[in-house]
């Protein structure tokens, strides 16, 4: 089913990839100011296939990162914002993907694309390039969608029927599910000890598998939480979505989104042109 939310038309991926996908996205923007998306850092493995122009990706918002052009990318977990470049059109899918789906869909541990961008067809070859063949000729949103599920399907498939998800151990899993559950509102320590693991041994697995550490996975999850709370149609005042989200108080806030997006979250709300309906 599909939803229209202000990122633009939300669909379910089909029932056999939820393990591994969370969402599709589809995307058309247009007669927006020019200017620069701050594509914040959240729980998802992220993929975007441009179904215009390339789209213009840097890894750092206002930190002099150098922009690359995609016709399609894939990024893992992030722990800073990217920035997207933008003449005030663009069209295009987002999937997001869970830990999981890295192994499944891309034969790789998430790790091995944290904090990075890279092209879509690097990752799924002939077939990601098929697929974005067949994602540009479709006409219409549902359509696409199906599209997506045809094609994840098969790369899961590519796997031997998914059994490289199992090399995940389930320690990890559970403690990303319990991370994901209290939005980053929990101690490590006390995950690590319920899991019957030291502190150190759950970081160095975490890690190890998704790229980032339990610490820095409970950071973002805040501040997704505080980021959502930020873009809802009604805002609340910045001090209230500090107490919500998690956060000792508004300067904590101001602390943490300031090193996640590259500016302040007045800066940010004042800058962020993308925010309106999809």
């Amino acid at each position: 089913m599909e939803e229209r939310t202000a990122a633009g038309i939300r669909a379910r991926p089909a029932p056999a990839l939820r393990r591994y996908v969370n969402a599709y996205v589809g995307f058309d923007l247009r007669t927006l100011p020019a200017g620069v998306h701050c594509g914040p850092p959240s729980r998802a493995l992220t993929a975007v296939i441009s179904l215009s122009a390339p789209l213009e990706v840097a890894a750092g918002v206002d930190d002099g990162s150098p922009i690359t052009r995609f016709g399609s990318v894939a990024g893992g977990l992030m722990s800073r914002s990217v920035a997207v470049h933008h003449d005030g059109r663009q069209q295009g899918v987002q999937v997001a993907l869970t830990p999981l789906g890295a192994r499944a869909i891309y034969g790789l541990p998430a790790a091995a694309l944290a904090d990075r961008l890279v092209p879509l067809d690097e990752l799924l070859g002939a077939l990601g390039t098929e697929l974005v063949d067949r994602l540009r000729t479709a006409e219409t949103w549902a359509a696409r969608f199906t599209v997506l599920d045809t094609w994840l399907l098969r790369a899961v498939g590519r796997g031997t029927g998914g059994d490289r998800v199992h090399r995940v151990r389930p320690e990890v899993a559970e403690a990303w599910r319990r991370l994901v559950a209290a939005r980053g509102c929990v101690h490590v320590g006390a995950v690590a000890a319920e899991l019957g693991w030291s502190r150190r041994y759950l970081t160095e697995r975490f890690r190890a598998e998704l790229g980032l550490s339990p610490k820095t996975v409970a950071r973002v999850l805040r501040f997704e939480h505080a980021h959502e709370l930020a873009t809802a149609q009604a805002p609340l005042p910045w001090a209230e979505v500090a107490t919500i989200s998690g956060y000792a108080d508004q300067a904590h806030l101001v602390r943490e989104w300031s090193e996640f997006t590259g500016r302040s979250p007045t800066a940010w709300r004042r800058g962020e042109v993308l925010l309106g309906p999809g």
